[in-house]
């Protein structure tokens, strides 16, 4: 009943993105949203979209619109935080009011980009500024730059992992169930936080994809590989350590009542030991430590429990891309807040995330990465298109928190089927994708 319910909701979806696509009354795709040379020439108000409900609650946005009106006076910009992004821009975009400024969800085929975004410009120009542009690449035109990109691991309590008797990342999934066993033995926490209520932080377990195998080719290679769920498989290792984390009630009693914010005062504050995230993570659950009286210090990130070579590996990939809606009547102020957001506004090292610029430094959170040797690879996105359009076809959705769930279930009992029957379905389904397509 579950995956009917899933296959439903992907197939509307397809159908509400196309219809919107074909029939916009805006503005042309075709016409660039080109950086602005005059800042006293822009003018317009401008909505932007974002998931970041917490930097417009505390005025971090409103403070970084204040800066950026020092330089284009003449913009006015206002902030829309979604809770459920997703769920509710996905809907907006049925219309042509989606804001000016917008993340793009993960529910948009590539291919459609042009359909609902305006290009920023050439990939080969934008390339050289900016990492991670290929993944918002169509047809040699840039539709969307990251912010931000965050290397991959479990954000952790590092008091409880030392109260349990663990001080070295483990480096392999047995190890790693094994110390979330000790922390639920010898300490107080929960060992492992699933945030399944929210959803989309369960998303972020398909960024593991390329860890366990160091590959940078695991994506492109999804392409031609007939059973990506098979033994040693990355998706394997990957799904099958989120289902025994749940299988073994290493988890919370009941991920239905799970909640997104109060994880990061739990996880601050030592009532839970370990969550998969982005390293985007990190600083909100510092804060959240700081506020609840705890040290902030404790709040530590390691990579996906598996080495290539002796070698961890946490594959590097961007955190949500930035588009100018294509319908936009103030197109040249949408580009100017999205140019100067993410090269000047100093978010992404307020936040201690990579920045999309290539010549920022690492922030100050992966330095145990590089005293560990711990390997950031970037993946190959050459064949994304393909690999894209297999992900709807199937009805998986790499990106979509339904698969992780589904997987949840299987392990808590509350869906048909173990684990094995689960990931022989994700096979079927991605074969069988892979043959309708040719």
């Amino acid at each position: 009943m579950h995956r009917t319910a899933l296959a439903a909701t992907t197939v509307v979806l397809a159908t509400a993105l196309t219809a919107c696509g074909g029939s916009g009354s805006g503005s042309s795709s075709s016409e660039e949203a080109s950086a602005p040379k005059d800042p006293a020439k822009v003018s317009g108000t401008i909505t932007v979209l974002t998931n970041r409900t917490d930097q417009v609650q505390d005025g971090t946005l409103k403070g970084y619109a204040a800066r950026f009106n020092k330089i284009y006076p003449h913009v006015k910009v206002k902030f829309q935080g979604i809770t459920d992004y997703e769920g509710d821009v996905k809907i907006r975009m049925n219309s042509e009011n989606y804001g000016d400024v917008l993340s793009i969800p993960a529910s948009v085929p590539l291919k459609q980009y042009p359909d609902f975004f305006s290009p920023l410009g050439a990939a080969k120009e934008l390339s050289r500024k900016y990492d991670f542009t290929d993944h918002a690449t169509v047809d040699g035109k840039v539709y969307g730059i990251a912010n931000i990109g965050t290397a991959n691991g479990f954000v952790y309590n590092k008091a409880v992992w030392k109260k349990a008797g663990i001080t070295q990342w483990p480096k392999t999934p047995a190890a790693f169930l094994d110390a979330l066993q000790a922390i639920k033995s010898k300490t107080g926490a929960t060992p492992y936080y699933t945030n399944y209520h929210d959803g989309w932080p369960l998303t972020n377990w398909g960024n593991a994809l390329g860890s366990p195998s160091c590959d940078p080719a695991a994506n492109d290679k999804l392409a031609t590989t007939k059973e990506p769920w098979a033994k040693g498989q990355d998706l394997h290792v990957v799904d099958t350590l989120l289902h025994d984390i749940v299988h073994r009630k290493l988890s919370e009693a009941d991920p239905t009542t799970t909640n997104w914010e109060n994880s990061k005062t739990l996880i601050g504050t030592g009532k839970i030991g370990t969550m998969w995230l982005g390293s985007w993570a990190v600083v909100q659950m510092r804060n959240a430590a700081k506020k609840a009286g705890h040290d902030p210090e404790d709040i530590g990130f390691m990579p996906f429990p598996a080495q290539h070579d002796g070698k961890f590996c946490s594959v590097v990939r961007p955190d949500y891309q930035y588009a100018v809606n294509k319908h936009s009547a103030h197109k040249d102020a949408a580009r100017a807040w999205l140019d100067w957001y993410i090269d000047k506004s100093g978010d992404a090292r307020a936040t201690l995330s990579i920045s999309s610029v290539k010549s920022a430094p690492l922030p100050g959170i992966l330095q145990p990465f590089q005293e560990q040797g711990t390997k950031l690879i970037h993946l190959g996105y050459g064949k994304n298109a393909l690999v894209d359009e297999i992900d709807k076809a199937s009805e998986v959705g790499l990106n979509a928190q339904d698969y992780p769930q589904h997987l949840i279930d299987v392990a808590r009992g509350t869906a048909g089927g173990d684990l094995d029957g689960a990931l022989a379905e994700l096979n079927k389904k991605w074969s069988e994708a892979q043959g309708t397509l040719g």
